[in-house]
């Protein structure tokens, strides 16, 4: 499967930006899909995460009650919407697919497909 991230963009600190990861190649709808993000000088760290199906989703606790993390299967497209967005929050988004699973993994080597990235850049 091929995945590509867009949405990304300039926005000011308390704005709302979607990325959409959307997939080619095969359905979507058999991948779980995670959202990465890394920041200049830093680790890849995990951001949001849903199982094939959407019926479970994960975050990591810096994002929690801000973005949410959604999926479109029959348009093959999965969705993260930012909201009060924090400068902390720049860095480069990717999207990564993994096998169904029964839950939401938080690994990025636990993912074997990957896009490249969207920008996203919070100014204060």
């Amino acid at each position: 499967v091929q995945l590509q991230a867009s949405g990304g963009g300039l926005v000011q600190a308390g704005a709302s930006l979607r990325l959409s990861c959307a997939a080619s190649g095969r359905a979507l709808r058999t991948y779980s899909v995670g959202w990465f993000r890394q920041a200049p000088g830093k680790e890849r760290e995990f951001v949001a995460g849903i199982l094939w199906d959407g019926s479970r989703t994960n975050y990591a606790d810096s994002v929690k009650g801000r973005f949410t993390i959604s999926r479109d299967n029959a348009n093959h497209t999965v969705y993260l919407q930012m909201n009060s967005l924090k400068p902390e929050d720049t860095a480069v988004y990717y999207c990564a697919a993994t096998q169904p699973g029964t839950i939401v993994v938080a690994t990025s080597t636990e993912y074997e497909y990957w896009g490249p990235g969207t920008l996203v850049t919070v100014s204060s």
